[in-house]
């Protein structure tokens, strides 16, 4: 039998328990409306996929019903004419595709050997949470998806592309078959012995950013901080004793209340710098319209700007970022997340791709020429 006394002990009220119960924490009304409003963006974000999902399937259904429905209206002679044009057409568009695909291989190994080299530095890793690596990873694809397109690439690198960043980056599609410098080592000693062409680009830096020099080696500093390591990229270039500059941005124009760029903005107007050679084309193609000011085109010469000249301001506010990597920037010549998957993927299958095209394929009910890079 058991003793009374512990008997008693296990069943007494809390008021009877001597021993300390665990503090339960209350969030703070600040966090539950954050909480709240995560949860809210949540659910409308699964919504919006199911939607998309069920009109790609409506729209895919009725694409096959119409094309039967045509099919079954012709006589046996018009049938043959019609399968043998679609294959036609299909056969047409596949060498396209692969002849796109040998092109931008031709042009980004001809970037590898005279192109301006652009270096995404990668060595904040330890000071970025997962989410903030996970934007980082998204915007390093953009970059690659719209230098593969520009008809004048560069030659991309990534340094210090190590730990949690390195993971991440290894799970996108198609990776290991980029054709870009991928280095573990920081850039301050991969390319040590070009120590004197390496300028840093930062919007703390006095230095504003005329001409790119085809000897110099321009790097963006990948990081995703919300804005908490204030002038981070300025104190690394002074301490590592490398030059720094800042793009002209003040002198063509005004930016509106959202005053920050992503990595793969400044990294498209630099590109499209490269291929204009005109500053304030690159910066109208790059920027977003929700983040320039009402008087477009208007160029403010030696006014002082009452905003951050964004040359490497890569801290992204939330609903930024939100905007920035759901919508795929929605600005001419931008590209989004899931073209970027799609390319990727192709980088790796194209090569291998098969001669024989699929049923759907010779019935015409092909989805459409896919957009190679």
């Amino acid at each position: 039998m058991a003793d009374p006394g512990e008997e008693s002990h296990a069943t007494a009220s809390p008021e009877g328990d001597n021993t300390d119960p665990k503090p339960t924490q209350t969030l703070t009304k600040t966090a539950q409306k954050k909480l709240l409003k995560l949860e809210r963006y949540a659910a409308r974000k699964a919504e919006k996929k199911a939607a998309e999902k069920q009109r790609k399937a409506e729209k895919k259904e009725k694409r096959r019903r119409d094309w039967n429905e045509k099919i079954e209206s012709l006589s046996p002679e018009e049938k043959a004419k019609l399968l043998e044009s679609n294959k036609e057409a299909t056969w047409e568009r596949i060498k396209r595709e692969k002849e796109e695909h040998r092109n931008k291989i031709e042009r980004l190994n001809k970037a590898a050997e005279v192109g301006q080299k652009v270096v995404l530095d990668l060595d904040f890793g330890n000071r970025m949470t997962a989410n903030e690596i996970q934007s980082l990873s998204q915007q390093i694809m953009y970059c690659y998806a719209a230098n593969s397109r520009s008809t004048n690439p560069t030659h991309l690198w990534l340094t210090g592309c190590t730990g949690e960043m390195e993971a991440r980056l290894k799970k996108i599609p198609g990776f290991d078959k980029w054709i870009i410098e991928k280095e573990t080592r920081p850039y301050i000693e991969a390319l040590n012995d070009q120590k004197e062409n390496l300028v840093y680009l930062t919007a703390d830096s006095e230095n504003v950013l005329e001409e790119l020099d085809s000897k110099s080696i321009y790097i963006i500093g990948g990081l995703v901080d919300r804005n908490r390591f204030k002038g981070i990229t300025m104190d690394k270039a002074k301490e590592q004793g490398i030059k720094s500059a800042k793009l002209p941005i003040g002198n063509y124009l005004k930016m509106s209340s959202s005053q920050v760029l992503t990595v793969n903005q400044v990294f498209d107007i630099m590109l499209n710098f490269i291929e204009t050679r005109d500053w304030k084309s690159a910066f109208f193609k790059a920027i977003p319209q929700r983040k320039r000011d009402n008087a477009e085109g208007e160029t403010l010469g030696e006014e002082k700007v009452a905003t951050q000249d964004a040359a490497d301001v890569v801290a992204v506010t939330k609903e930024d970022e939100k905007e920035d990597l759901e919508e795929g920037e929605v600005e001419e010549g931008s590209v989004s997340k899931k073209q970027c998957i799609r390319e990727t993927k192709d980088e790796e299958h194209m090569a291998s791709e098969d001669n024989n095209t699929t049923e759907d394929n010779s019935l015409g009910t092909d989805n459409g020429s896919k957009e190679l890079l």
